[in-house]
């Protein structure tokens, strides 16, 4: 691979992130100047030579959502006007993709209106990580590569060596991903029965499977205000679980997410880096980060030299 012929460049989301991507690549982290205006709008000026060249933006739909997405799409249009070959959005999580369908009357499908956003902004290809939902795929009209963050984290469950585990899905729509992670980790599986009463409020039901005398693993894609891990946490202590572990690729933390985990009785948190960690999360002792960094340089890698990327999950 010629590193000339490959720029990765940050944006403001999670730069150092971006800064272990580089490392792994073995190049050096794009130079571009990103700067706003007194009213607060944002400028980007890209100053290295990107002209024929194979461009990366690495960017996540995180906090605060609507300045990081505006900001992606800015870099994007920077970098084609720039007569940059390609142009790829590297999405670690990608905001809004919770609101994928009409769930009610005059609601919007804000998911598929920033795919269109992304499209027309002028990213040749999108590479994202663990999707809210795999048909988010299809809500693009260009290439896109989907990453999961399950060999970072089964990794680490791994290494725990867990005599007796029971893998335990904290919803129905979940299921999937905890036979995964069964199959991974030689657990036994178990499903909680949850009823959602509003956007910040679960209510966690029946178990179904064993969890008596198990250490218990919880696994989901996102942790935004933790009410579903938290409820179902109880839920496993109350039904005669040992240890509670919860492991997601992308760790928000909204709301009272903390105040609600250090209420819970979970033994260990474990999130990516998808998103940076933030400050008050910090003060959680429980609370482990693992970085994708690896899996992500290592698409960008695959990308650039037109090599396979769904074998880098073949078990």
């Amino acid at each position: 691979m010629a590193n000339n012929d490959i720029k990765v460049f940050s944006g403001s989301s999670n730069p150092s992130l971006t800064a272990k991507i580089c490392d792994y690549i073995g190049i050096p982290v794009g130079t571009a100047k990103i700067e706003k205006f007194p009213d607060g709008e944002k400028i980007i000026k890209c100053e290295d030579d990107v002209r024929g060249r194979d461009c990366f933006i690495v960017q996540s739909g995180s906090e605060p959502v609507d300045e990081n997405i505006v900001e992606l799409l800015i870099f994007l249009d920077c970098l084609k006007r720039a007569s940059a070959k390609r142009v790829t959005a590297v999405i670690p999580y990608f905001g809004y993709a919770r609101q994928d369908r009409k769930d009610e009357g005059r609601v919007p499908i804000t998911a598929k209106l920033i795919s269109n956003l992304i499209t027309t902004a002028g990213a040749d290809r999108v590479l994202a990580m663990d999707l809210h939902a795999a048909q988010l795929q299809g809500f693009f009209d260009i290439p896109l590569d989907h990453l999961f963050a399950e060999p970072v984290l089964t990794e680490y469950f791994r290494k725990k060596q867990f005599t007796s585990l029971a893998v335990v899905s904290p919803d129905v729509g979940n299921i999937k991903r905890a036979a995964r992670y069964v199959e991974h980790l030689n657990g036994e599986l178990a499903i909680i029965h949850k009823r959602r009463l509003s956007s910040k409020e679960v209510q966690c039901g029946a178990i179904i499977g064993n969890v008596k005398g198990k250490d218990v693993l919880m696994c989901d894609d996102i942790i935004s205000t933790a009410g579903t891990m938290c409820s179902a946490a109880k839920l496993v202590k109350e039904h005669g679980a040992n240890k509670v572990y919860v492991g997601a690729t992308h760790g928000l933390f909204s709301d009272k997410a903390i105040e609600k985990i250090k209420n819970a009785p979970i033994d260990e948190v474990v999130v990516t880096d998808t998103i940076p960690l933030k400050e008050d999360a910090r003060t959680l002792g429980n609370v482990k980060v693992l970085s994708v960094s690896g899996i992500l340089g290592e698409a960008i890698k695959r990308i650039h030299s037109n090599e396979s990327i769904s074998s880098m999950f073949k078990i």
